[in-house]
């Protein structure tokens, strides 16, 4: 299921047409990432490996590339399946970093990376990153801008299989929190995901490939952020396998009153809650305490009657 050569784009020109997204309330069985074919039955960890000096949580801990290979390592070992590779903080009111800058951060960790044998993601929304990190092997693009700076959707069409995470964000990380977003919140990010989806769909790219994030904390307040974790499985019925990124984010701080290095307990509930919900991905910065409360929902999760094949207790008369 994987290839040691990234598919040309002759390749995904050549390739059958995909099928639609899933009408059946039902996330792919599969995610389609690069290299690598991941299975969605259970829940899987993406790992943060941020290579930036002003990251709201981690930054400036890896920003060479020796310091962010081992992290990468460490991750794997506590349970990652997936690492996702940052060079820009997205954090509200960060500076915008210029594309040589950011490729300048990202490739040399990418290029040791891909060597690591799991999916390799790559967290940028600049076309000519994205380009960059395929071409060296990268397998996922996960983008907080949904594609929609110019020309990075032909990008991600043209690559054979690379997969895709498409995030919600209101505005831009320099203005989103001056103006939160109004009105019913869901919907909203519905229809924006749903639009971005549709619209690689139609140049080509499976379903499979594509992953959605409603973007916490990003042009939202502290209660839609909530109203979207609690309302996620209304999203379920799009086809489309949804991502979960609430790892450490300021709501948390908000409903708890902790600073952001203390908010691994609360972050580990919420990847938890987004899971119950029906998220099938969850990016996190704390691999180990996910990956153990993980195993916990596990083995819940499988005795529950639909699961274990089991008759729904009847109540009492």
């Amino acid at each position: 299921m994987s290839s040691a050569t990234p598919p040309s784009a002759a390749a995904a020109r050549s390739a059958p047409a995909p099928t639609p997204p899933s009408s059946t309330g039902r996330f792919p069985p599969v995610w389609q990432a690069g290299r690598h074919v991941l299975s969605l039955d259970q829940p899987l960890i993406m790992g943060v490996v941020n290579v930036t000096p002003d990251s709201f949580s981690d930054g400036g801990c890896y920003d060479t590339p020796l310091k962010a290979l081992r992290h990468c390592e460490q991750l794997l070992q506590e349970g990652a399946h997936v690492l996702d590779i940052g060079g820009e903080s997205t954090r509200p009111g960060s500076p915008a970093v210029d594309e040589a800058e950011e490729i300048a951060r990202v490739l040399p960790v990418v290029r040791e990376a891909v060597k690591l044998g799991v999916p390799i993601s790559v967290d940028t929304y600049k076309p000519g990153v994205m380009q960059a990190v395929l071409d060296l092997g990268a397998d996922i693009v996960n983008d907080i801008w949904a594609l929609r700076q110019p020309g990075a959707r032909a990008v991600v069409a043209a690559h054979a299989n690379c997969g895709v995470c498409l995030m919600h964000m209101h505005r831009d990380p320099q203005t989103m929190q001056q103006a939160p977003m109004d009105g019913d919140v869901v919907s909203q990010v519905r229809a924006f995901l749903d639009e971005a989806a549709q619209a690689l769909v139609v140049q080509g790219v499976d379903p499979q490939r594509i992953l959605l994030d409603v973007g916490p904390g990003f042009g939202k307040t502290v209660e839609q952020n909530f109203s979207l974790l609690a309302r996620q499985a209304e999203l379920l019925d799009m086809g489309y396998a949804w991502l979960a990124a609430w790892s450490r984010k300021s709501s948390l701080g908000a409903v708890t009153g902790l600073p952001v290095e203390q908010r691994m307990v609360p972050s580990v509930a919420a990847a938890l809650l987004a899971v119950e919900q029906g998220a099938r991905v969850v990016r996190v910065h704390d691999v180990a305490e996910t990956s153990a409360a993980l195993k916990v929902w596990q083995a819940y999760d499988r005795q529950r009657p639909a699961r274990a094949g089991k008759a729904a207790p009847q109540a009492a008369a």
